[in-house]
């Protein structure tokens, strides 16, 4: 960037400013320090611009990974122009009630697109809804999907020009992915459409699960056969799917800090490409289908930026070097968000400033190399269920950032700064020691049974949460700025959600009815000889599990009848126990 004679004039003009300048104005503040610090061309002086960097579109993508900030709009399915509330994250009581919203969205004039769902906890674990373990549970957090009925009732809105050949859906559940993914291929049959038109991302992504977020069944090893299902039946036969959305988002909210997010969550992804390749698969042929859903983020505004600058630049390495990927969009880390404030930096104090952290948040995605996003609403630590107030507010936000402030019109605008550069560099160099070392325990999988990951990311929350007792890390109007004299800013709701589950406390009970319902209707003989074959072939570890589990969804054989025959041969994970 400079040569070697302006750069020694630089160091010797820092240690005259040090002494003529920054020492006199510290002592006259009485600090030793200066709690910011300047960066020059020293920080950067060994930084190559083409082999950092490069142009947007190309490798090694720390730019961006497409050449024109356009697409980043195009990713938000028109989000700035139009509230499209089908495509958020939802999913709400029972099916009739999660299809009801969708209708209702859609009588608002809303474009539906297709749907991302959210299930419920006992259908992320495995369990039907009439399980005792269910109890309490069910439609709380998410729609109650019990067997292939309620699947049928919540894409009742989807059809014609929004049938499932010209939609892409979103399921973000892990441990019985495979059996959503049945599911949705036995639907599209039973509508007449090939399972090759099939577009859509499960999340998948069950290591995570382990490692922070717990919505786990079996343990690793045939958790990990599962997702192999996923990729090799999904390449073969589904080859418009996404097979898996890579989280790091779940542990960067448990406690990771940046580049430990980084870190992990690419151990993570390097155990599922081998996963693909040991099972025969061609690198190319599958990990352009993987996708990443986003690395979190915190409030520190510039490290959120380098952190998405140094990711892409980490998984084209990865992809070209590691793994010796021919084709450009193997390098390509599809993320769906870039830099953002996660749910963790919101609080229930003063709601509404969650509202400026999370614009704070939009801007950081702008300036990575993201779109505009702003999420979450202010109202997510109240538990009320993401207001409609509080999604118009965000999706105005999206609108003003875009339209104008302009900040979706240059690609990584921030390129060539000495702080974003050096620091861009300081993450991803940590991120690549705590890779080596989970390298050699043996990867992903082996760290994760040895309670290693788990461990740094406890040990990094509690960091976290002793520096905010002790006030060393500021949170307004949590630790501090919370005298007498501060007004307490409140809002009210004045759009109720019609669907919300907390007003639907008989959920539930319809729920476990249609279950009930379901079972003495279907024809129960071919359900036990289905879920026979089902456990015969789970012993054997060659054998793709998607085909008999297809077979039991299209018998309405429940989730949790599927996964009790599963745990019969797997067993169930037991969690690691952290000590701090």
């Amino acid at each position: 960037m400079f040569d070697k004679a302006r750069l020694e004039e630089i160091r010797r003009k820092r240690k005259e400013w040090e002494e003529k300048t920054l020492k006199p104005s510290l002592e006259r503040f009485g600090v030793d320090e200066s709690p910011q610090r300047f960066y020059t061309p020293l920080d950067v002086e060994d930084h190559d611009f083409l082999e950092r960097v490069g142009f947007p579109g190309e490798y090694p993508f720390t730019a961006d990974v497409y050449a024109t900030p356009g697409p980043q709009a195009a990713m938000m399915g028109g989000a700035p122009t139009e509230m499209v509330r089908a495509g958020v994250y939802s999913g709400y009581g029972t099916p009739e009630d999660t299809r009801d919203y969708y209708n209702y969205m859609s009588s608002m004039g809303r474009r539906l697109g297709g749907p991302n769902i959210a299930f419920d906890l006992p259908t992320q674990c495995g369990y039907d809804s009439d399980d005792p373990m269910a109890r309490g549970e069910v439609g709380r957090v998410g729609v109650a999907v019990d067997t292939l009925r309620d699947f049928e009732v919540i894409y009742e809105p989807f059809t014609g020009n929004n049938d499932l050949d010209r939609i892409a859906s979103n399921f973000t559940i892990n441990a019985p992915c495979n059996i959503i993914i049945a599911m949705y291929i036995a639907l599209a049959e039973k509508r007449g459409i090939p399972p090759e038109k099939l577009r859509g991302t499960p999340q998948n992504d069950i290591l995570k699960e382990f490692v922070a977020r717990g919505t786990y069944i079996f343990p690793p090893k045939p958790s990990m056969r599962m997702v192999r299902d996923t990729i090799t039946y999904c390449t073969e036969h589904l080859p418009l799917l996404n097979t898996i959305s890579i989280c790091g988002y779940h542990m960067r909210e448990a406690g990771a800090t940046g580049p430990q997010v980084l870190a992990f969550t690419f151990s993570n992804a390097i155990a599922y490409v081998q996963l693909g390749i040991d099972a025969g698969l061609d690198v190319d042929a599958f990990v352009p289908r993987f996708t990443f859903l986003s690395f979190g983020g915190s409030m520190d505004f510039f490290q959120e930026i380098a952190i998405n600058r140094a990711g892409r630049r980490m998984w084209a390495r990865i992809m070209k070097e590691r793994f010796g990927a021919k084709n450009p969009r193997s390098w390509i880390l599809r993320q769906a968000a870039a830099a953002q404030t996660g749910a963790v930096t919101k609080t229930v104090q003063r709601p509404l400033n969650n509202y400026i952290r999370a614009v704070i948040g939009g801007v950081a995605s702008c300036l990575s190399g993201g779109s505009p996003l702003i999420f979450p609403p202010y109202d997510e630590p109240l538990g009320l269920g993401h207001s409609m107030e509080a999604w118009q507010l965000n999706i105005d936000a999206m609108r003003i950032l875009m339209y104008e402030a302009k900040l979706g019109e240059v690609s990584d605008p921030l390129a060539g700064s000495y702080y974003v550069e050096s620091l861009t560099d300081q993450v991803e160099e940590q991120a690549w020691k705590e890779i080596d070392k989970i390298d050699a325990m043996g990867g992903a999988v082996a760290a994760i049974e040895k309670g290693y990951m788990q461990q740094e990311i406890a040990r990094s929350a509690y960091q976290f949460q002793k520096e905010v007792e002790t006030k060393e890390r500021v949170i307004v109007g949590v630790n501090r700025f919370t005298g007498e004299h501060e007004l307490e800013v409140t809002t009210t709701r004045l759009v109720e959600h019609p669907y919300d589950p907390v007003k639907r406390a008989e959920a539930e009970e319809k729920q476990i009815a249609n279950l009930a319902k379901v079972k003495r209707e279907r024809d129960n003989e071919k359900v036990r000889a289905c879920l026979k074959r089902l456990a015969e072939a789970a012993k054997d570890e060659g054998v793709n599990l998607i085909p008999p589990i297809l077979e039991a969804v299209k018998a309405y054989a429940s989730i949790g009848e599927i996964c009790n025959v599963l745990r019969g041969v797997f067993g169930e994970y037991q969690a690691y126990h952290v000590v701090t």
